[in-house]
């Protein structure tokens, strides 16, 4: 089932998308807080972004690059200002499709099926994962934050991916060394100690201090968030 996120304030326009998309056997989000769509766009992990120009706060080309920094999921934007320069625009910026409102839903759906077909049929999504603003892409294994791209080793990758897996659980010391072995590093008591303490100082230096803490003789968990 593809998952399609709609970042729409018109609350009308983008009910009415969500139960024709559902009717063809989509899972559908609308965003709801328009502050902080990232986090939505996270937590969802969607197949394909509707979006439209005019939006609150920050309007829809501000959210398609921030997408676009960490993600290669389709965009197609949606908007009644469909003049030439904003449609060159929107596929500056990395949209892939640009339809004008107003527009028959059964057109909306067959270009969306269109362009999932395209993507999908070639290659898989790249979840997402995001914590306290960091957004971990697992398809190019990239952390970023406040539009910093944080180096990770192998390890480091591996050790962060399975904490944001288990978000909101401790994960013990034995589970992150059975993943690490998993991928063919040898492991240690003292190098998985060695590799959690050099992920906190690049975290810490990226300004995400406290985003690993320690529960003494159990694992370790993400921080809670601000």
């Amino acid at each position: 089932m593809y998952k399609i996120l709609i970042i729409e304030d018109d609350k009308g326009i983008a009910g009415a998308i969500k139960s024709c998309a559902q009717v063809w056997d989509m899972q559908v989000e609308c965003v709801r807080d328009f502050r902080n769509v990232m986090a939505e766009f996270a937590a969802m992990g969607p197949h394909l972004v509707l979006i439209d120009i005019s939006l609150p706060f920050f309007n829809g080309y501000h959210w398609c690059q921030e997408i676009r920094k960490i993600s290669s999921v389709p965009i197609i934007f949606i908007s009644s200002a469909s003049d030439n320069m904003n449609i060159i625009m929107a596929m500056n910026m990395g949209a892939d499709d640009f339809i004008a409102k107003p527009f028959d839903s059964s057109v909306l759906i067959a270009k969306m099926q269109a362009v999932l077909r395209r993507t999908y049929d070639f290659g898989s999504s790249s979840p997402v994962l995001e914590h306290a603003g960091a957004m971990l892409n697992t398809g190019n294994r990239t952390l970023m934050f406040q539009n910093r791209k944080i180096e990770l080793s192998k390890n480091e990758y591996h050790i962060l991916l399975t904490l944001m897996q288990n978000k909101g659980k401790v994960v013990s010391r034995e589970k992150l060394m059975e993943v690490l072995w998993e991928t063919d590093s040898f492991v240690e008591e003292n190098t998985l100690s060695v590799n959690v303490g050099r992920l906190r100082k690049k975290l810490e230096a990226a300004g995400l201090s406290d985003f690993i803490n320690t529960k003494f003789g159990v694992g370790y968990i993400l921080g809670e968030e601000q």
